[in-house]
């Protein structure tokens, strides 16, 4: 079985991935959801990423996952410990060397045919069972913006297979620029599933049934397992 790493975004907490984690756990794998230290001005990228390996610890048949801004740690842990898979869901996509500040208008954000919302639950949870939204408001932190422009330490992309998952309906990363974005920087068509920019909150079972069936193709799981995993078309796109 597999061992998913699952890394959270801006100002928020492992407590992200609960339902997510519940589930791959039910179904035998091991899942590791930690707190990065987000609220810490003297944190930056290296920081999160070390924070990352000391909970993997000696872990092996790894699975990474990185959501929002866990997309700028995710490829950092990667040259840390050995990774099998990663895993970039609703992601910010690093480029190189690129400071995250610098994120927006190297990807020409602004460009993009999107609307404005300012309430956090609008934009960040539109599909989310309020009282689950309101829970992850409560826990959210501030994010530290410190360190944002310093260049990420990532020098190449990880030499580790990488998928892509997008959401239709998320407002933050609408799905056209999501594509292009992924295109441009890795050279991949991402994967795609409903629902706005928290799938692990809104779709937690089918976030877990696309996140078992990357670990099948991976061969982390047996042979018994792979039929429960291999979902019709439907389900997918």
């Amino acid at each position: 079985m597999a061992t998913f790493v699952l890394i959270h975004g801006a100002g928020d907490v492992g407590w992200y991935w609960h339902l997510v984690e519940a589930e791959l756990q039910a179904r035998g794998h091991e899942v590791i959801s930690p707190d990065l230290p987000c609220d810490d001005d003297s944190a930056g990228l290296p920081e999160y990423a070390d924070t990352v390996a000391a909970a993997i610890g000696d872990r092996t048949d790894l699975i990474v996952v990185g959501q929002s801004f866990g997309g700028f740690t995710a490829p950092l842990v990667c040259d840390r410990v050995t990774v099998r898979l990663l895993v970039l869901v609703a992601p910010m996509i690093p480029a190189p060397g690129e400071a995250p500040a610098d994120y927006w208008p190297h990807t020409r954000y602004e460009e993009e045919a999107r609307d404005g919302y300012d309430d956090p639950i609008a934009l960040f949870y539109q599909d989310v069972p309020p009282e689950l939204a309101a829970e992850a408001l409560k826990r959210s932190r501030d994010q530290s913006e410190v360190r944002m422009g310093e260049p990420s330490p990532l020098r190449a992309w990880p030499d580790v297979p990488t998928r892509v998952l997008l959401c239709r309906d998320d407002r933050l990363f609408p799905a056209g620029f999501l594509r292009r974005v992924a295109r441009e920087r890795l050279g991949v068509t991402p994967d795609e599933i409903d629902g706005g920019h928290t799938p692990a909150l809104s779709r937690p079972y089918e976030l877990a049934d696309r996140l078992e069936a990357y670990a099948a193709e991976q061969g982390l799981i047996g042979d018994h397992r792979r039929e429960t995993v291999s979902m019709p078309p439907n389900r997918w796109r």
